[in-house]
């Protein structure tokens, strides 16, 4: 098969015949027909810890071409979103229903394999490595039966594709990890192509007030699209203050950082009612510091929490996502910015480097027949 191969950190990728075994006994064959190129691919192809040669790619749809012996969720012919965080459904964390806390997949996963410690894919006898348990940089992908998650067969497979990453993490985050109420206020920081999904999910979930907060006009002007009802350039004025003006002089309910820089939470803390949650869902620099008011921190009353993956379900949300779509109440089609073939991925990767480019959803790469 076709597929874009990492074979250096930093390069562009290089487009070349790889081979693939067939699926085991717990995995599944996927025709891939759509993947976007998200930034999460480019901080891959920038980290010397990904093994190489490896094919990246992360949030991906197809249809399923052929099933392992003891798969059960998925048959021939369905079509699948991917997820590319499987679960073992057997942990501490999975039995309690915290299924975005198992750890299962990140040994493998940090190590370029499936998860039984192997690959199924090769370059002249020697090995390729996996991405993300997934790999969907190429024409087919053998993935874990726990990454496929069918959905309705009218759902077009480029919109699907968004769904396993990007829209389930900032769905997620506002709908699971924050719990955002009917009449809330809600403060997003950082719109880009999570940041829109949580205003999505802050909309869907009823809040009265939706606040988006950028330092880019354009995506500040595109978040009203998406429901948020009030717009804050967090380079021109005092967030605190201006989230305080909107909500009588309270703050915010909720305050949702998709920004992965420790200021934005920071200001989302200050900006947030005694009582209220701030989730992070974006993640930090390691080496950064996050510094909050010790004074009277035990009076305020307000919940900080970090939210992997949105605290997804993906076998609950990402039929219900697809299905709030083909309702006509959850934006996707306009979160597909450009559609390409595989052979162009590398402009695709470039533009993340513009800052001039919207990035307030995806690239998708198709794969015709």
């Amino acid at each position: 098969m076709k597929a874009a191969i990492m074979t250096e950190v930093g390069k562009p990728l290089s487009i070349e015949q790889v081979e693939l075994s067939e699926p085991k006994s717990n995995e599944v064959l996927v025709k891939i027909k759509a993947t976007g190129v998200c930034h999460s691919d480019l901080n891959a192809l920038n980290d010397d810890t990904t093994p190489t040669p490896t094919i990246l790619g992360h949030e991906g749809s197809g249809i399923v071409e052929a099933v392992g012996s003891s798969v059960t969720s998925v048959k021939v012919g369905d079509k699948v979103a991917l997820s590319w965080v499987p679960y073992c459904g057997t942990c501490e964390f999975c039995v309690t229903g915290a299924v975005h806390l198992c750890e299962s997949a990140f040994g493998p996963m940090f190590d370029g394999t499936l998860l039984d410690g192997t690959s199924r894919l090769s370059q002249d006898g020697k090995q390729v490595y996996h991405n993300s348990l997934l790999s969907t940089f190429a024409e087919y992908a053998v993935v874990p039966e726990m990454s496929c998650i069918k959905l309705p067969d009218e759902m077009p497979l480029a919109q699907a594709s968004l769904i396993g990453c990007g829209v389930a993490t900032g769905y997620g985050a506002a709908v699971n990890a924050a719990g955002v109420t009917a009449g809330s206020t809600v403060a997003i920081f950082g719109i880009g192509g999570v940041g829109v999904n949580a205003i999505q999910g802050a909309y869907i979930a009823g809040a009265s007030k939706i606040i988006a907060c950028d330092v880019k006009p354009a995506n500040l002007e595109i978040a009203k699209q998406f429901g948020a009802t009030h717009t804050i350039n967090s380079a021109e004025v005092n967030v605190e203050e201006a989230l305080k003006e909107l909500t009588n002089g309270l703050g915010v309910h909720f305050a949702i950082d998709c920004s992965g820089h420790t200021i934005a939470t920071e200001s989302a803390w200050k900006g947030t009612r005694k009582g209220g949650t701030v989730v992070v869902v974006g993640a930090f620099n390691p080496e950064k510091t996050l510094n909050l008011p010790a004074g009277g921190f035990h009076r305020v009353g307000k919940v900080l929490k970090g939210s992997f993956y949105g605290d997804t379900q993906p076998f609950r949300d990402f039929p219900m996502i697809a299905q709030m779509y083909l309702d006509g109440k959850f934006k996707l089609d306009e979160l597909v910015l450009d559609r390409i073939e595989l052979d162009n991925i590398n402009q695709a990767f470039d533009s993340f480097h513009d800052c001039s480019c919207v990035n307030v959803g995806r690239a998708v790469i198709e794969f015709n027949d």
